[in-house]
């Protein structure tokens, strides 16, 4: 067996351009932190002491700390639990449960509380919510943990089962530590993502932080309650990303050389064999059945299509998605190729902002930019400008870890080769490495594009007067209860949602399989 390295070339610097162009793109999105803390700054201490030690807040973070520490176990096991019956058990027709488990990625939270909230009117509360968010969000866990279990080495479950230890013992002695890291990655996103949930929320009336900023700006515009409940939200965000990288820690999980070419073993599920499929299809149910069936069922009534927005919405949504895409990636390739290509402390600091702005829930993204647009730029307030601003701060990781890897596979030998013949090193990148690159520019733009085409807080906040798109048409029929209305929409956002989706499914077995 023969393991060959890519070598990285430490030792040419990074290009003073190249510094500066990704320093300025890490202070830009640094601005909604730099918010939060002019918030504090500005109001004062005496005048915030008050408006977050009140009883409300103490409401609002009782639900928000249930939501995060019931929600994330319950999204844990359904995404580990899913991933291991698919990958390492004999469960009959695996590949038809695989594609049915990521499913619930093709319905925006929102429409799936749709869903459930027009089936079941009562629903509501901690209940609804923690109802909704897990079936939402449960494949944000489930995807690493399939590409993880495809990934890993046969061979260590065999020598476990040489030394006596049974199917479950091998499960939780050796399988689940290997699975650390993409449980701690989908679990911080499965938590940032209910921290920012608006939409599906509100459907339920379930009251988080998130839901109560947005009542707030819309009654006082970003007043001093608004930036204090933003600055609790800002907290509980930054607290969860310190709290996973510490729990991460510092262990390596990569193996030396290809592992075992073949498939692991298949494990017996024998009497469990019904249990399990039983579960699968009352999640598939539960997670795609019920949200699709409401959409269907209102669609049925009366002349639902008929709706003269949805082509306008429908191309201000490809318009304002794919601006985000496309800004996405031109922000990610600057600090992709400086991490890439030039590891180190500089590289991590202005990639970790890009995560950093990232964690902050729209809401706060959006309130960031309402302000700054009023005080320093009113020309841009409300413009589209400021709404793909907006999808960039929200979705940048999206675009950023594709293309990093991308970045990271293609063989700096090619370049080297072509400059040797006499290219220029901008155009030997341009002849070479991005033809490389397509297949991670278009992940990480599909990635960005659904986030956007999918994402309504601070769209409703920023997008100029007259603007419709797919997520606030919808919005706009769905909180009026006019369900038959909303229902074209939710269709439409479906229907957009499956191509990044079976991206992102398909990427996941192809890193698994490496």
């Amino acid at each position: 067996m023969t393991v060959t390295s890519v070598r990285t070339p430490r030792s040419s610097p990074p290009s003073i351009a190249l510094i500066v162009v990704a320093a300025v793109l890490a202070a830009v999105l640094l601005v909604p932190l730099g918010y939060v803390v002019s918030v504090v700054a500005d109001v004062g201490w005496g005048t915030l002491e008050p408006l977050i030690f009140r009883p409300r807040v103490g409401e609002l973070l009782v639900n928000t700390v249930l939501l995060v520490v019931l929600g994330v176990p319950l999204t844990v096991l359904l995404g580990v639990g899913g991933a291991w019956l698919v990958e390492r058990t004999t469960l009959p027709g695996r590949r038809f449960w695989a594609i049915v488990l990521v499913a619930p990625l093709a319905i925006p939270a929102f429409v799936s509380s749709y869903g459930w909230a027009s089936a079941v009117p009562s629903i509501h509360g901690l209940s609804g919510g923690l109802l909704v968010a897990v079936l939402a969000y449960y494949p944000l866990v489930y995807l690493p943990a399939l590409a993880t279990l495809r990934g890993l080495d046969p061979a260590l479950e065999e020598s476990a089962r040489s030394l006596g230890l049974g199917s479950w013992a091998v499960f939780a002695r050796v399988v689940l530590p290997q699975l650390r890291l993409a449980i701690l990655g989908g679990g911080l996103i499965v938590a940032l993502h209910l921290l920012a949930e608006y939409g599906a929320f509100a459907f339920i009336r379930f009251d988080t932080f998130t839901t109560a900023i947005v009542v707030q700006y819309q009654s006082t515009f970003a007043g001093p309650a608004a930036g204090a409940l933003g600055v609790v939200l800002s907290v509980l965000c930054l607290t969860l990303l310190v709290g996973e990288a510490a729990a991460r820690g510092r262990a390596r999980y990569a193996r030396v050389g290809s592992g075992a070419v073949r498939a692991a073993v298949p494990v017996r599920l024998g009497t469990l064999t019904a249990p399990a499929l039983l579960a699968l299809t009352a999640l598939g149910a539960a997670a795609v059945g019920v949200p699709l069936a409401s959409v269907v069922r209102w669609l049925a009534h009366g002349s639902s299509w008929s709706q003269p927005e949805l082509p306008s919405a429908l191309t201000q949504t490809v318009l304002l998605a794919g601006g985000g895409a496309i800004a996405a990636m031109l922000v990610a390739l600057p600090l992709a190729w400086l991490t890439a290509r030039h590891p180190g402390p500089l590289a991590r600091l202005l990639e970790g902002s890009s995560y950093v702005a990232a964690s902050l829930p729209a809401i706060i993204v959006a309130l960031a930019l309402v302000t700054v647009t009023l005080r320093v730029l009113p020309g841009l307030y409300q413009t589209a400008f400021t709404v793909v601003l907006a999808y960039v701060m929200i979705f940048l990781p999206r675009a950023l870890v594709p293309l990093r890897a991308g970045i990271a596979q293609a063989p700096v030998a090619l370049e080297e080769m072509a400059r040797s013949l006499g290219y220029p090193p901008l155009l030997a990148r341009l002849r070479v490495t991005v033809p490389l690159l397509v297949p991670s520019l278009a992940a990480g733009a599909a990635l960005a594009g659904l986030g956007a085409a999918n994402e309504l807080t601070a769209t409703l906040l920023l997008a100029p007067t007259g603007t419709r798109t797919l997520a606030t048409q919808f919005w706009s029929q769905a909180s009026a209860i006019d369900y038959p209305a909303a229902a074209p929409y939710a269709v439409a956002l479906i229907l957009l949602s499956v191509p990044a989706v079976a991206l992102m499914y398909a990427q996941s077995r192809r890193w698994g399989a490496r």
